[in-house]
């Protein structure tokens, strides 16, 4: 396994800060897929507030993804986070 590699539990919550912001659309895309193979309906991923770029970033990677029904941002949050709701599993 090349070192590079990063294995993370999934589950409805997903801190992104940890990840560099190059790879942002990559990993939300791979989260995506590995919730949605795990049943997951509702995901909450966390980008936090700044200027608004990474949730700008999150966000078109979410309008992008084929199993994302529909998202917004978590009111809970002032803009820090975005609630996703996944597309139910056949």
């Amino acid at each position: 396994m090349p070192d590079d590699i990063h294995r993370v539990p999934v589950d409805a919550e997903f801190d992104l800060h940890a990840f560099a912001p190059r790879d942002v659309v990559d990993v939300v895309h791979a989260y995506l897929d590995e919730a949605h193979a795990l049943g997951l309906r509702e995901v909450r991923l966390v980008h936090g507030r700044g200027i608004g770029v990474q949730r700008a970033r999150v966000q078109q990677a979410l309008q992008a993804h084929p199993l994302v029904e529909r998202f917004a941002d978590d009111p809970r949050s002032h803009l820090g986070a975005t609630l996703v709701i996944l597309l139910p599993r056949p």
